[in-house]
């Protein structure tokens, strides 16, 4: 259409702004003198000292737990997460069928099997679904805070009290994040974290895990840690206390230097996420009544971390229109941030768990894990795009131009027909 308004048609771009829009963590010269001086410090270390231990306490004093244990990645956190929880060969574990595949896929280094749940049409676990597929092997059930909105968890804490498994967290979009005041990562028997690039609270690289439980933090310590951390922190007569020098055989520390970038992001994260509320509450609130778009649904109790801002896409609002021609034309208005979930996709999808035991030998291929079994999964995913969540003051005139160019496109859908 030759007079449409819409930058893909020939019109001017609502962002007028050179990208790339987003980037994180956002680096101060705190974060490089704090990096700088670990430099001259210690470029190792294998005990909880110095950095490592600064890190593991504020992060501790921060959530309300009394132990923290820093990891390379938030893989590794996940991992040495359900290793210490003792899930090991032949038990089953609820994990929602909608997450990042790292929720999961530890899982299957232990020997057990991560049991797909679908979701319901927030992409939060569907507890009826979930009850369903309890068996006498269940051993516990994962809350995940995807993009860092809160699951339920006065729900799933019954839930899990209710059919005695264990609650474990993947708060790994949820740093800072909360449920009726209290944090996310504070409500499982332990939670795990990633401190990746993007997340809120980053360390380029790392992750950690967090448990009042004193039993499962040595244990955490043995699967990842070994050594010098287990022999100052395992009790003597403690019977694991035998087993410090190796461990479990795995080395799964935190660089200082991450650390080091983590602890200083640490102490403006809370300003970061008072901005993120007051930002994507502003984007939802210039969003909500949009033609073929829906704000998230945000619980009274819950307050999110915003990692990212998922917006559902409604196309027979907008005459059918295809979600990636929707998505082009808004590119076009120079919103280049706006995207699709990849790799976070319905687990059921990807090679791994349909056939596992091409990589893993000893499990067998998944009759479970067809496309059609998990319909919310694969429609919340289909349907789903996102935002950034700025945080800063400066940030607001940008996060204007972005939910406009959402709006120009919906207002002029039938132009893309």
């Amino acid at each position: 259409m030759k007079d449409s308004p819409l930058a893909l048609l020939g019109g001017t771009p609502a962002v007028a702004a050179p990208g790339p829009h987003f980037v994180w963590p956002p680096i101060t010269e705190a974060d490089r003198r704090a990096v700088a001086r670990q430099l001259e410090t210690a470029v190792s270390i294998p005990d909880r000292s110095g950095v490592v231990a600064d890190l593991e306490d504020a992060l501790a004093s921060y959530l309300g737990v009394r132990h923290v244990v820093t990891t390379c990645t938030g893989t590794a956190a996940l991992h040495s997460m359900y290793a210490a929880a003792g899930i090991g060969p032949g038990d089953e574990v609820i994990v929602p069928a909608l997450t990042f595949h790292a929720t999961a896929t530890p899982l299957l280094h232990l020997g057990s099997r991560p049991v797909l749940t679908d979701v319901d049409d927030r992409g939060q676990l569907d507890l009826e679904d979930a009850a369903r597929r309890i068996t006498a092997r269940t051993k516990a059930v994962v809350a995940v805070h995807l993009w860092g909105l809160p699951e339920d968890m006065d729900a799933l804490t019954s839930f899990a009290d209710e059919h005695e498994l264990m609650l474990l967290e993947d708060g790994s979009h949820a740093h800072g994040a909360t449920w009726n005041q209290q944090r996310t990562g504070s409500f499982g028997a332990a939670s795990a974290f990633s401190l990746n690039g993007p997340k809120p609270l980053s360390a380029g690289e790392g992750g950690f895990v967090a448990t009042d439980d004193t039993e499962l933090y040595y244990r955490v310590l043995l699967h990842g840690q070994f050594n010098k951390r287990c022999r100052r922190e395992i009790p003597t007569t403690h019977p694991l206390a035998r087993f410090a020098v190796t461990g479990m055989g795995l080395k799964l520390r935190i660089h200082p230097l991450a650390a080091a970038l983590a602890r200083t992001q640490l102490t403006r994260l809370e300003d970061h996420l008072t901005g993120r509320q007051v930002i994507a509450a502003r984007m939802c609130a210039a969003l909500e009544g949009v033609p073929g778009i829906r704000v998230p649904d945000v619980a009274a109790a819950a307050r999110p971390s915003w990692y990212a801002l998922p917006l559902r896409y409604e196309t027979a609002e907008l005459g059918g229109l295809p979600i990636e021609r929707f998505l082009d034309a808004v590119h076009a208005e120079g919103a280049t941030e706006a995207d699709r979930p990849g790799s976070t996709c319905p687990l059921h999808t990807h090679p791994l768990f349909q056939a596992p035991g091409t990589l893993l030998p000893g499990y067998a291929d998944r009759p479970d894990a067809s496309v059609g079994g998990f319909p919310a999964a694969e429609y919340v995913h289909a349907t789903t795009f996102k935002l950034p969540v700025w945080s800063g003051a400066d940030d607001v005139r940008l996060a204007d131009a972005y939910t406009t160019a959402i709006a120009k496109v919906a207002t002029h859908a039938k132009d893309l027909s």
